[in-house]
């Protein structure tokens, strides 16, 4: 069933729409009324309607401001105006906020019905081209993304690009800066990038997203494309100086300066070298596709073609741990984020492969996470998948410096912390007995682990803690059991091997050192 929203400050007509018309006969529910259109803006904004039916005069806002409201954010919701004979052209002006149907009181039921019917086809016819677009974007991507035969892909071009003559191509994937978009959409973009065809062949599909796929067909024997980006050596000189360069020139370059000239949106594109057959298209869009990553290196604004990226070199970075996690535990904030800046800095300036820069990004974030778990920092349920997730979805080296950085803050905020009362080793002792309290320990095997005298690490840990060691590891065991003589049916022998005793007379003598009765008493309590 359709929803239907009534407007009418009159609540006697309000009433009548209701009761005139069988809605359900219609496909239609009477789902909201209102007295004016502020209540029915307010009422909007809990839920949407398919139709609405609305007085032009009413208090507060009026019919016509109601509709204008609700245009600005809905292009779907249909909409029917009653007016009075004098308001009727009025109404009619209206006929920009797309209505469709105007009728004048005292409202006929027949002609009500006729606008109603009238919607309900129209969003039907709606929401039949709304399955019809979703169904060719999912057949174009799978198109794109190799899932058709040789054959299957000759068919479906002369479908998709009919007219385009054979001959060389060039395709390129660009990437909208959405902040720019102001109060442009992207179906404005689409339309000024097909308007520039300058004589050549252009195609151009919506990704979805901020993505477009553009098809430039060369039918000159000039490749307007590459113009200017096989500069002479002088001028491949002065452009790595002047840090424009070939990308500067050529078809799409041009289209990108212009779109920033004219419209102030900005860009990032990625061009593939000449291609002569149309259905290896998949195999040159999986590649300009791949290719979007270095918008992390080069920024919006940028034009990169395929030769661009010869020169880029795959290295494998390395990064000093021990210093880096020195710092960290130093406290040292400035220091730990120039380290990492010093590594983006120094390898985009060697032009390494974007995937080095992930690569460095990674390991930091692995590494950052080793010390969370290590010093049992608490990361608000954040996985290390979660910060890979969002180095992989950053833009550019300033977002992922910054959520590094936010990381590196963040750890070391909480060895800050007033009511962190222990010292980093003490914190690691802490939790390896909280997770292992049930395998043979001592403070021996865990200063070696630490690479700590004995002596001093239990002198440091009576110190903070206020027990001995031995104490501190028989009360957790001791909580834990008495936990399980509460809670459970197991045999007193069961859990003293559970929580760590191997000796079930040693057991019930810390037991009672700690609680005052042994543990069958406790049982023999419970029971009672």
């Amino acid at each position: 069933m359709r929803k239907v929203m009534l407007v009418e400050d009159e609540e006697l007509i309000l009433r009548g729409l209701e009761n005139i018309i069988d809605w359900e006969a219609l496909g239609l529910t009477v789902f909201y009324r209102a007295h004016n259109g502020e209540e029915a803006l307010e009422l909007l904004g809990q839920e949407r309607v398919d139709i609405l039916v609305t007085d032009v005069s009413m208090p507060l806002l009026d019919g016509i401001g109601l509709l204008e409201q609700v245009r600005k954010t809905d292009s779907r919701m249909r909409f029917v105006i009653l007016s009075g004979y004098s308001e009727f052209e009025y109404a009619r002006a209206a006929v920009r906020l797309d209505v469709e149907d105007y009728i004048l009181k005292p409202i006929n039921e027949e002609e009500l019905i006729r606008a109603l019917t009238g919607c309900v086809e129209k969003l039907k016819k709606m929401d039949e081209e709304q399955d019809s677009q979703i169904d060719r974007k999912m057949e174009f991507q799978c198109f794109l993304e190799g899932g058709f035969s040789p054959e299957e892909r000759r068919r479906y071009l002369q479908n998709i690009v009919p007219g385009i003559p054979p001959g060389r191509y060039r395709a390129a994937v660009m990437k909208i800066d959405l902040s720019t978009l102001g109060a442009y959409r992207l179906t404005d973009v689409t339309r000024y990038i097909s308007s520039r065809k300058s004589g050549e062949e252009l195609k151009v599909w919506h990704l979805g997203g901020s993505n477009f796929l553009l098809l430039l067909c060369l039918c000159k024997e000039e490749d307007p494309a590459a113009s200017g980006w096989r500069a002479s050596a002088a001028g491949e000189q002065e452009s790595a100086v002047s840090g424009e360069g070939e990308a500067s020139g050529g078809w799409f370059a041009d289209l990108q300066n212009e779109m920033e000239i004219e419209l102030g949106v900005y860009s990032f594109l990625t061009v593939s070298n000449v291609f002569c057959d149309l259905t290896s298209l998949p195999e040159v869009y999986g590649t300009v596709e791949k290719m979007q990553r270095y918008l992390l290196i080069e920024g919006y604004g940028s034009c990169m073609n395929e030769e661009k990226l010869l020169n880029r070199t795959d290295t494998d970075v390395v990064i000093d741990k021990e210093k880096f996690a020195g710092l960290i535990l130093r406290k040292d904030i400035a220091g730990a984020g120039e380290y990492v800046e010093g590594l983006f800095i120094n390898n985009i300036q060697k032009e390494v492969s974007v995937d080095v820069l992930y690569q460095i990004a990674a390991r930091i974030a692995l590494i950052l996470r080793e010390i969370r778990l290590e010093y049992n920092i608490r990361d608000e349920g954040r996985q290390l998948y979660d910060v890979i997730g969002e180095i992989w979805q950053a833009e550019d080296i300033s977002a992922i410096r910054t959520m590094l950085l936010s990381e590196i803050s963040d750890i070391i905020s909480w060895m800050n912390m007033e009511n962190m009362q222990y010292t980093p080793v003490v914190r690691q002792i802490i939790a390896e007995v909280k997770n292992n309290y049930q395998n043979d320990m001592n403070l021996k095997t865990l200063a070696y682990k630490y690479h700590m005298n004995t002596s001093y690490l239990g002198q440091i840990f009576q110190k903070e803690v206020g027990c001995p060691f031995s104490q501190y590891l028989n009360n957790v065991r001791n909580g834990i059991a008495k936990n399980l003589i509460l809670t459970t049916n197991l045999r007193i022998n069961d859990i003293a091997r559970e929580v760590g005793y191997s000796d079930t007379s040693y057991f019930y003598r810390k037991f009672k050192q700690s609680y005052g009765v042994s543990p069958a008493a406790l049982r023999e309590m419970k029971n009672y």
